[in-house]
């Protein structure tokens, strides 16, 4: 249970808004007991605990019930000693992390930071001043301020959780005991699963299209570079990427040992001196050029253009009259599903195995069914195996259009976990059990090591990590 608990305050918990300030006077209060009914009458401003370079302040536990309620969650789910105890459990691991020397980019941060700004307003239809009343801050400046230290310090955490998780495997060895240690009558139930195969077809840019988009790309870039524009002002009003348009072009700090960009924009980005513009480039996204701004160890701050070619009415009916001829073929018997995708699908992740779909989540062909796209679900639930669905208009990332058809290659009904079977899943929850085992160790052994104090007011609460140091 104590991992449970966990698990699903992180999902609550891992956005909510936490003071930082130290106040050195505690006043005096009630003491809290570990119940599940209101938090009125809770002083929101004493320190409720100081764990090494932290503190937990009450109002911090306040804000998360709050933030659990406007998020639609239940607080009453939840004892205020157990979001306390998280709270304390997040503090353990930033404390760590500093004195593990992990470094984490103030510009990553401020990236994020705006980003959650912009949701927060959509949520409030765009009034910054709802934003300000309801986190109780006087201008939009100090609220930054405070998202940011917040945001860095959960960061770190999480930086020093994927530390210490970072290298943990399991053994086939190890993955045959977990399950044999299972009582027969307690083995995880799996739902439906079904192995689905896609082909898929995106209407193509004509080359003048093509050679038009790069044109401009050079322009922009020989006006940098020869005329001194500004490469965010030209981002700002020329590129089709709307995520870094509107901060000038400007992406998350690229890092060479945790690589998140797609291998052709990495391999440019990683090439560039300080200060140079890449020449065009595609990826599967459109093109682009680059500009590094900074290097800075292994981290890189690049901008970057992005403009999509754009694409006839006459290659959308082309390629919606492609895919229906190909269903059609399938259907008659004169090609098989695997061969048509591995010929004629543009999906590059799914073509080559025939337009089977790898389960993200498993690393294996299948899917829950009750937990897959709800579009998807719509045109498969039903779907006998080997039978080719309707045609499906789709939109990829960036919104261009395309066409798929889909087919079930195999269909597992609702069964108990079956050790060949389902020995990935099985796998993933036994290497699961071991990072939870190793966590809780770390943690047994930094909070003796670490200065804790507890609220007299909250000594009372049945932790699950010893805190107290009884």
């Amino acid at each position: 249970m104590k991992h449970i608990i966990a698990i699903c305050l992180t999902l609550f918990v891992a956005n909510v808004m936490l003071a930082q300030e130290i106040i050195d006077e505690t006043p005096k209060a009630e003491k809290v007991k570990d119940s599940t009914k209101s938090t009125t009458n809770i002083r929101v401003d004493g320190v409720a605990a100081v764990i090494g370079d932290y503190i937990v302040l009450e109002s911090d536990i306040d804000k998360t019930y709050l933030q659990l309620k406007a998020q639609g969650g239940d607080p009453s789910k939840f004892s205020r000693c157990q979001l306390f105890g998280k709270l304390l459990e997040d503090k353990l691991y930033a404390h760590h992390a500093i004195q593990d020397s992990i470094v984490i980019s103030d510009a990553e941060i401020r990236s994020f930071v705006d980003q959650q700004l912009q949701q927060i307003k959509q949520q409030v239809g765009g009034d910054m001043k709802q934003v300000l009343d309801f986190y109780k801050k006087a201008d939009e400046q100090s609220l930054r301020d405070e998202m940011f230290e917040i945001n860095k310090s959960q960061k770190l955490g999480a930086e020093m959780q994927r530390k210490i998780i970072d290298e943990i495997e399991v053994t086939p060895e190890e993955v045959r005991q977990f399950f044999n240690k299972i009582p027969k009558d307690q083995l995880p139930e799996f739902g439906t699963e079904l192995r689905v195969a896609q082909i898929v077809i995106e209407p193509k840019p004509t080359q003048v299209e093509i050679d038009n988009v790069i044109s401009k790309l050079k322009d922009i870039k020989r006006d940098v570079e020869k005329n001194g524009a500004n490469f965010r002002s030209k981002a700002l009003f020329n590129s089709d990427d709307p995520g870094s348009k509107k901060n000038g072009g400007a992406l998350p700090p690229m890092n060479r040992s945790r690589p998140r960009m797609v291998k052709e924009f990495r391999e440019v980005a990683f090439s560039l001196q300080e200060g140079e513009i890449s020449q065009p480039f595609k990826t599967q996204y459109g093109y682009h050029i680059i500009l590094l701004e900074k290097i800075r160890g292994q981290e890189y701050d690049v901008r970057h253009i992005l403009m999509i070619p754009e694409v006839a009415e006459s290659a959308i009916k082309e390629a919606k009259d492609k895919i229906e001829e190909t269903k059609k073929n399938i259907e008659e018997g004169s090609i098989t599903f695997a061969d048509a995708a591995r010929e004629i699908s543009d999906e590059i992740e799914t073509k080559f195995q025939g337009g089977q779909l790898i389960n993200p989540a498993t690393q294996d062909y299948n899917f829950e069914l009750t937990k897959m796209d709800t579009e998807i679900y719509v045109k498969i639930q039903d779907l006998p195996n080997n039978k080719v669905s309707d045609v499906l208009v789709d939109r990829d990332e960036i919104g261009n259009v395309q066409f798929k058809i889909l087919t079930v290659t195999d269909r597992i009904d609702e069964h108990l976990a079956n050790y060949s079977r389902d020995y990935l899943k099985i796998k993933e929850l036994a290497l699961n059990e071991k990072r939870l085992e190793t966590i809780g160790k770390w943690q047994e052994e930094k909070i003796l090591d670490t200065y804790v104090k507890i609220s007299g007011n909250y000594r009372d609460c049945d932790f699950t990590n010893n805190w107290l140091k009884n």
